[in-house]
């Protein structure tokens, strides 16, 4: 009777409902609709110290590439309060292991001048994603009322065959070859996310105030239920 009572106390709707993702799987994330995203984590490079010449080849570069996709492409810029929790801790550590005075005191110091300077104001880390994306050719842009449908109805999300998800997989794989190819070109150095490394990008996207004291465990630790 305590079990039947704890579960009728859960909600009967799951919050997964209500985001796009249907799942992650092999290093790609797949939509309600069908359709795959693969994301890439892209290095940034300071322009303004860039010689006028390697300013505009890098503009030129860019315009060149942007003008050669003839797919969908985002770019996203994540801003987030820097945190150097981990940073000050290793910090800390070397502290007790040192035994040189002098270099001890020094680091100490080190240390409280990071901490007043992070102080003084709201410093801002950010990173950079291009999200790239491969919809099949029949796939049309819903409305808002099927959107709509598809949010309060979960059973009409698609399931994608193995067959059909590793033919769009290979599709999708080489539009993500092509702009890596372009941002290296450009001198950018891009990563593209693994399945933990996506599950931790959403994680921590959706839940900032969570994420430095609630770590996100391997994805072979982690228990889900579908929906």
């Amino acid at each position: 009777m305590k079990s039947k009572q704890l579960q009728g106390n859960k909600p009967k709707a799951s919050t997964q409902q209500y985001l796009d993702i249907a799942e992650i799987r092999d290093d790609v994330v797949v939509l309600k609709d069908g359709t795959l995203r693969s994301v890439l984590m892209v290095s940034s490079i300071n322009f303004a110290l860039k010689s006028e010449e390697e300013q505009e080849a890098i503009v030129g570069g860019y315009v060149g590439f942007l003008n050669s996709i003839n797919f969908s492409l985002q770019i996203v810029i994540q801003s987030r309060p820097l945190n150097i929790d981990a940073y000050i801790a290793e910090l800390e550590e070397y502290i007790n292991k040192h035994s040189n005075d002098l270099l001890r005191a020094q680091t100490v110091e080190y240390i409280n001048f990071i901490k007043e300077l992070i102080g003084l104001g709201d410093i801002m880390g950010k990173k950079f994603f291009t999200v790239i994306s491969y919809a099949p050719g029949s796939d049309k842009q819903k409305g808002f009322f099927s959107r709509m449908s598809e949010i309060f109805t979960p059973s009409k999300v698609i399931r994608l065959s193995q067959k059909t998800f590793t033919s769009y997989r290979d599709s999708l794989m080489k539009r993500v070859d092509y702009v890596m190819s372009g941002l290296a070109g450009m001198g950018l150095t891009p990563i593209m996310l693994d399945t933990q490394g996506l599950i931790e990008l959403f994680y921590s996207t959706y839940n900032p105030e969570l994420v430095d004291s609630q770590k996100m465990h391997e994805i072979e630790k982690v228990q889900v239920e579908s929906f």
